[in-house]
């Protein structure tokens, strides 16, 4: 075969993929008469703990402005969640799941992330989660920037790096973790002593990432994410009953509720949508997501025990403080309706 059919069906093969990955963002509105994909995302979660790693997939999933290029189910705590067992193969089961109830099964690459922690900071936990990371950041045929978002652990990115260290050049880490910044926020009633939630799920991976590393970081610690709080009263109005996508939704955060046995009051923290905030929903000119505040702090160093220690020779990163929640959830609420009526036609 020669030289140039081999490239035009490496040309048709990209197309056919790009425009797979965005064929939920164009169902439901004809986006692309304005919109193009601006950036492209991995996201890497723990689908089958807390709901509200679905909730922000669905959201990505409908967002015109990025190309989904991959999804990661990760592990939780080994205890699980609640009733859920906490391995990455659920979590895959729970991403699948989703897909369903938005009818975009086989549209997406969904990639087994780690089961385990890492055994220490030189050595990854390979995985095909970890070398779509890797594949996707040494691509050499697209210039649109690539964003890997995390509502979890950090296992998979610190394994990616371990593999192939190049990919910090060619990324930048968008995590749900880490505790408060002094001078920032003080840590909410009651918070463990110990360790963050997510941060706890693997410090050495979290080691390799701020301690080892010289990946680029937006960091949305605990008193920023925390912030991401909506009502059970709102979702019953804007959210349950919008198709299958929205019942499944919800009905994920009720059985939640259930098996809590009412103790979780009538607010839920979505607390990973920000995840979707700052990559489809970034200004115009000068795209950066301009509505949300952060200051730049050096990197801290991660202890043994999961703790943030003050660095000041570590590399600057993003810590974001203050999110525009309105902008977040409105947008959600909204192509959630646009998909779900376009469901109905």
């Amino acid at each position: 075969m020669s030289k140039l059919k081999l490239k035009l069906i490496a040309t048709l093969f990209l197309y056919l993929a790009t425009n797979s990955v965005l064929w939920a963002q164009t169902k439901s509105i004809n986006y692309s008469e304005f919109i193009d994909a601006r950036v492209r995302v991995i996201i890497d979660n723990d689908f089958g703990g807390d709901p509200d790693g679905l909730f922000q997939l669905a959201h990505h999933l409908l967002s015109p402005g990025v190309e989904v290029n991959g999804i990661i189910g990760s592990k939780q705590y080994a205890g699980g969640f609640y009733d859920a067992p906490g391995d990455a193969k659920f979590s895959c089961k729970m991403v699948n799941e989703l897909l369903a109830a938005m009818e975009l099964s086989e549209r997406y690459s969904v990639y087994e992330g780690a089961s385990s922690e890492l055994p220490d900071t030189l050595t990854p936990v390979v995985t095909e989660g970890a070398e779509a990371i890797v594949r996707e950041a040494m691509r050499n045929d697209t210039e649109k920037p690539l964003y890997v978002v995390c509502g979890a652990g950090l296992t998979n990115i610190a394994s990616a790096f371990l593999m192939e260290p190049k990919i910090a050049e060619r990324l930048t880490l968008i995590w749900i973790g880490g505790t408060e910044y002094e001078g920032i926020a003080v840590p909410p009633p009651g918070a463990s002593k110990r360790w963050e939630y997510n941060t706890g799920i693997d410090v050495k991976a979290c080691q390799v990432v701020f301690n080892l590393s010289s990946i680029p970081i937006w960091q949305i610690p605990r008193d920023a994410y925390r912030q991401a709080l909506t009502s059970y009263s709102e979702l019953i109005y804007k959210v349950k009953g919008k198709g299958e996508t929205g019942n499944y939704l919800v009905g994920r955060l009720e059985h939640l509720m259930e098996q809590a046995k009412k103790t979780l009051g009538e607010a839920y923290v979505l607390g990973d949508s920000p995840l979707v905030l700052l990559t489809a929903l970034q200004t115009s000119w000068e795209s950066d997501p301009a509505s949300s505040k952060y200051v730049l702090k050096p990197a801290p160093t991660v202890s043994d025990s999961g703790m943030f220690m003050e660095n000041t020779t570590g590399r600057e990163i993003r810590v974001y403080y203050d999110l525009d929640i309105r902008l977040m959830f409105e947008d959600f609420f909204a192509k959630l309706s646009l998909f779900s009526d376009s469901s109905q036609d």
